[in-house]
């Protein structure tokens, strides 16, 4: 439709039928806060070394100390966590200057948890390469998630995508708590992990479809990513309360099933139906909301020419991944997208999993990462209704770059300014990797926007399955994650800078009325008057080029 929102604006934009929509799909993002970050605790490493059989209980620390020798970590001097001295089983027990590995197993400390999948499974010393694999499945199942979502949701409404993604990640969170072995364990968090962003896109998609104007924005700002942030912040405290890694995947996984009623509650997207040329099936939903709204509907809603257009749109093409790269402005966008996608994803996910790195109590500093959320999201709500949407993310995220990169010259004993500094860049990644979700579906057309969303997440998992290393990065080197992670988001900002304006323009609905990037614009505008330049023909300030 031409202008969908002006035509449906009757409802009204804030009554009982959008409120309702509003706060169950908000709710509903609430479990893809714990899944994805739960790894922060289930695959934690704790302090270990070698089991030594042969130790005499009267003399232990006496004994311990000859049995293991001593390595430095992160400047402090500890006992061996991969190798002992060799030593024999007897009266006259000797022991010697050669080394070996830990044949006997390992020896975990049990301060703070009570198992993780690497006390379960000895992931350490020649297997601790596999903690962090573990969090890469995970993405690579979003990778997989995203990918066919998006086409799924494009083809069979985004309803369908929205309920079968959240039964997939409640269900097989449970399952993980079954696993009897790591290989198990991982197939279970890959498929967990399909659902686990699906879910989240497919959410936002849907509530961005049935509301209007400015509640669209609140909604995509603050409702779905404030309760992502309320999972998140839940995550530490059911931690701390429960410190076995099998029973906290069930104490978690078992919320989702209270999201069951939704489906009786939660309509498909009209604008979707609108595109597939289902227009009695739109116009059933707007009458529905308009009589929860306390409001009567006109006779005809959408125009008759208006619906013959849209079923013959229907009809002529079926959009698929290729739609995204046809015309010059789709394509450009397309590809910044997802260069902003991957270094916003790399940056987010990697400060999340580091904060078990960091100084003092990883509860403590979980719960303070995850609160940081709510200052992220809280500041871009406010930016996005006074500034320009083309300003916002490049300035967003080359401050979070230079606050990440200063935390190479802060002194190791003024912990309080290093933490302060980390929490500023991941407060300003947070708000960034909020904003993009709204900026995106803002900048892709309604025909291709769920599957370009899809798409653009799923590439920008490319990052999400390096994050684990460059925490992992922080057991060895404490200052390396943040400069890597710095350097890349400051260039994601400067790339953000080509990004057109969308803010208060009309969502796009066909792939013609995509915006130029922001370089094309400001060539249009030096050479304003000039109707055609090759095969490419100015309407209305739009690029489209002529097939």
């Amino acid at each position: 439709m031409r202008d969908y929102d002006e035509i449906t604006s009757f409802i009204g934009e804030w009554g009982p039928f959008q409120k309702l929509i509003f706060f169950l799909l908000s709710l509903s993002s609430i479990p893809n806060g714990y899944v994805g970050m739960a790894m922060v605790f289930v695959a934690d490493i704790p302090p270990h070394r070698c089991r030594i059989p042969w130790l005499n209980t009267s003399s232990f620390s006496l004994d311990l100390n000859h049995s293991i020798p001593l390595q430095e970590l992160n400047g402090e001097i500890i006992l061996s966590r991969c190798t002992r001295f060799k030593g024999h089983v007897d009266s006259n027990t000797s022991y010697r200057n050669q080394t070996e590995g830990c044949l006997d197993g390992w020896e975990f400390s049990q301060e703070q948890y009570t198992s993780t999948i690497v006390t379960e499974w000895d992931l350490v010393c020649d297997d601790a390469w596999k903690a962090p694999f573990t969090v890469t499945i995970f993405f690579l199942g979003v990778v997989s998630g995203s990918f066919f979502s998006g086409i799924i949701s494009d083809r069979y409404g985004r309803r369908l995508i929205f309920f079968v993604t959240m039964a997939v990640q409640t269900i097989f969170s449970i399952l993980q708590a079954t696993s009897n072995s790591w290989e198990m364990f991982c197939v279970f968090y890959f498929i967990s992990g399909m659902g686990q962003i699906a879910n989240y896109c497919s959410a936002i998609i849907l509530g961005s479809e049935l509301l209007i104007k400015n509640v669209r924005v609140n909604f995509a700002l603050l409702g779905v990513p404030i309760s992502y942030a309320l999972g998140y912040t839940a995550l530490p405290i059911f931690a701390w309360f429960i410190r076995s890694w099998r029973i906290l995947l069930i104490a978690l996984s078992l919320p989702g099933f209270l999201y069951i009623p939704l489906w009786w509650y939660v309509p498909e997207s009209p604008q979707w139906l609108l595109s597939q040329g289902r227009v009695k099936e739109a116009e059933d939903i707007i009458r529905i909301a308009a009589k929860k709204n306390g409001i009567t509907p006109p006779d005809c809603i959408f125009q008759q020419e208006a619906c013959e257009q849209l079923t013959e749109h229907k009809n002529k093409e079926m959009y698929s991944w290729l739609d995204l790269v046809k015309t010059r402005n789709i394509r450009n966008i397309t590809f910044i997208v997802i260069a902003v996608w991957v270094v916003i994803s790399m940056t987010y996910y990697g400060m999340s999993l580091n904060t078990a790195n960091m100084e003092g109590d990883p509860y403590l500093n979980c719960l303070v990462a995850a609160s940081s959320e709510f200052l992220g999201y809280g500041y871009i709500w406010v930016f996005v209704h006074y500034v320009p949407r083309r300003c916002t993310l490049p300035c967003t995220l080359i401050l979070s770059g230079i606050m990440l990169l200063l935390v190479k010259f802060i002194p190791e004993d003024l912990h309080a300014l290093y933490t302060t500094l980390v929490m500023i860049g991941k407060t300003g990644v947070t708000g960034a990797f909020g904003f993009l979700y709204l900026y995106s579906t803002e900048l892709f057309p309604t025909v291709v926007r769920n599957m370009a969303l899809g798409a653009t997440s799923m590439s920008s998992r490319l990052g999400s399955t390096v994050s684990p290393y460059i925490a992992y990065m922080g057991t060895y080197n404490k200052i390396l994650p943040y400069i890597v992670m710095g350097g890349s988001t400051i260039a994601a900002g400067v790339l953000a800078f080509f990004l057109p304006e969308t803010k208060g323009e009309k969502l796009p609905e066909f792939i013609n009325q995509v915006k130029p990037i922001r370089c094309i614009t400001m060539k249009q505008d030096s050479q304003k008057g000039q109707r055609q330049k090759g095969n490419v023909q100015v309407e209305n300030g739009v690029d489209t080029i002529q097939e």
